[in-house]
């Protein structure tokens, strides 16, 4: 996930914190709700993994993204488990393409489960990489081939092609190509390689903006709030849920320089880890922390109420935020270690390397490197202290620096700049290759589409009963910039 994904967690969070404060000092009692699925850390964390309804807001002071987050929480007074199972396609199949001028807006599906496939990975003797990432197709190389029709035309005619190379390669970088320097002609581009748009993983979280909803066309981190903070390398993933394909594409570079796309080859990365180092973070897991709340308030509290209050608001703000996120979050108090009332929202415990639902090739599917408390300390950051992300070891103990400037050192190591122009789009497999985005200087328009599937679109039962809605995307992306 991107930070500022991660950030909008930590927005709502500091919202929730702010209404359960209110709450527990104007006679609430503390309890638990029957509907979610609690259980107790070693006496310090909250955790839900069922998503359930969240408390209303009504009459308390918490803030926009706080206010907005309840009025959502009771907008999703349901619960909205996943049934369906992502399919992956090798190739397109051969059927026509038909012209789809529908409005996408509030029609495009959720974005699919992860697909784990983590056990019995042997980090010893991992596969050989035969092709990476980017594969370049440079429009102005192909001379004649594309003069004979329309560039739509030709996606058409070689879309086969262009998912295997997306396959051997992980990424295609279309360079030099006149119709995607807009909405509609990259809407074209997509659609003529059968490619089906989902919503973005973090859709509900409200700091990724529907550029173009018509077309299901996202902003790619634009905002001027965050033109200095450094994106490091994700996939755009949560434990639970994860786009097959990403598609960004340039309409206008930074207008005073940087915001460089980058991406790097996950089969490369797994594979020039140090193999002790990649043994040991495989079989400890990772977690990572996405929010900060420094509830020091409660060191005034007498004992005894002190520890009821903390309880009860480990278990409010978590029936605020599980639902809307669908993260599997635990609250933990004092994991960093830098003060024993801070409130940390952690995802749960998963595996670096996972093998490509397709290929079956292990890969560095993990986002230490964007959310590494240790790495955005030493880099461009300007995210605030309540959405500083960190990453742990499965059992919440720090992992070592060596081993943290190890992953870094390789992943920037396989790390590929890509400045693109306008009407440039960058093709990627989500599941093995990771992106990011450099800073940047005046004004800057990229955009990104996540698809669920190439080929035939998916088939789902219900399916506009299992995404969620637009409300708090729309909402925050009117007041913040």
């Amino acid at each position: 996930m991107s930070s500022e994904g991660r950030l909008a967690v930590a927005g709502v969070l500091a919202g929730a914190a702010s209404m359960a404060c209110a709450s527990a000092f104007v006679g609430s009692a503390p309890h638990a709700s029957s509907s979610q699925s609690l259980r107790a850390s070693a006496g310090s964390a909250k955790t839900a993994t069922v998503p359930t309804a969240g408390a209303s807001a009504s009459g308390l002071a918490a803030g926009l993204v706080g206010t907005a987050g309840m009025v959502q929480m009771a907008k999703m007074a349901k619960n909205r488990k996943r049934t369906r199972v992502p399919r992956f396609q090798q190739a397109p199949r051969q059927a026509a393409v038909a012209e789809r001028k529908t409005d996408l807006s509030g029609a495009l599906p959720d974005c699919p489960a992860t697909i784990w496939n983590a056990e019995d990975i042997d980090v010893q003797n991992l596969p050989a990489i035969k092709q990476t990432a980017p594969l370049i197709i440079d429009a102005a190389e192909l001379g004649d081939e594309l003069k004979k029709g329309t560039e739509k035309e030709w996606f058409l005619s070689q879309r086969e092609k262009i998912m295997k190379q997306l396959q051997d390669h992980g990424a295609i970088w279309f360079r030099n190509f006149e119709s995607t320097k807009d909405a509609e002609g990259f809407r074209a581009f997509y659609e003529a390689l059968q490619l089906n748009p989902c919503l973005d993983p973090i859709h509900t979280s409200g700091l990724r903006a529907m550029e173009v909803q018509k077309h299901a066309v996202y902003e790619a981190v634009n905002k001027p709030s965050l033109a200095q903070h450094f994106v490091g390398l994700h996939n755009e993933s949560t434990f639970v849920k994860t786009a097959t394909y990403g598609a960004f594409v340039c309409f206008e570079p930074a207008s005073e320089g940087g915001g460089e796309f980058f991406i790097a080859d996950g089969a490369k990365i797994v594979n020039d880890l140090d193999k002790d180092v990649l043994k040991r973070i495989y079989e400890n897991k990772v977690r990572i922390s996405v929010s900060n709340l420094d509830l020091n308030f409660l060191s005034g509290l007498p004992d005894g109420f002190r520890e009821q209050v903390s309880d009860y608001l480990q278990d409010l703000i978590l029936k605020v935020v599980a639902p809307k996120f669908e993260m599997d979050l635990e609250m933990v108090f004092g994991a960093d270690q830098s003060n024993p009332y801070r409130l940390q929202a952690i995802e749960h415990a998963q595996p670096p390397i996972n093998k490509h639902p397709v290929t079956g090739q292990p890969v560095w599917f993990c986002n230490l490197h964007n959310h590494s408390r240790y790495l955005r300390d030493r880099r461009p950051c300007t995210v605030p202290e309540v959405g500083m992300t960190d990453v742990y070891s499965g059992d919440l103990s720090t992992i070592p620096y060596d081993d943290v400037r190890h992953i870094n050192e390789v992943c920037e190591r396989n790390l590929v700049t890509m400045p693109m122009k306008k009407g440039d789009v960058v093709l990627l497999d989500n599941y093995r290759v990771l992106h990011g985005r450099n800073t940047f200087k005046g004004d800057r328009k990229h955009a990104v589409t996540w698809f669920e599937s190439c080929g035939e679109q998916l088939q789902r039962e219900d399916s506009n009963k299992d995404k969620p809605d637009d409300f708090m995307n729309t909402l925050i992306n009117k007041t913040l910039v």
